[in-house]
């Protein structure tokens, strides 16, 4: 009975460990005001300032746009990278005032 307790009381308290921490996670609208992502005309986010938690919102967003473009490029016959250079230049014309973008040569600035 006791290991049972103490059993539910641990899964109780990992549980409420990973809420917490997920309340705490950055979102990706988050990273791009504070300026640490920008919108890259290759489709993707990039790091405009090193930020563990920025990093980890870039990595799965791209990860996830890579999938879409994958999709959306067999669908219609194009390769991956037409689309993500199209949907790169969509997500800059896109960008708030005052967020990052990457210019042609590589430079960050603000829209």
């Amino acid at each position: 009975m006791k290991s049972i307790r103490l059993k539910t009381k641990l899964l109780l308290l990992l549980t409420l460990s990973f809420l917490s921490l997920s309340a705490f996670a950055m979102s990706l609208q988050e990273a791009k005001s504070q300026g640490y992502l920008g919108e890259q005309a290759n489709g993707y986010l990039g790091l405009v300032q090193a930020n563990p938690e920025a990093k980890a919102v870039m990595d799965d967003v791209n990860n996830k746009r890579r999938a879409h473009y994958e999709t959306i490029a067999k669908k219609n016959k194009l390769s991956p990278a037409d689309v993500a250079k199209l949907a790169g230049e969509k997500a800059i014309a896109a960008t708030d005032k005052g967020n990052y973008v990457q210019d042609a040569k590589g430079k960050w600035i603000k829209k």
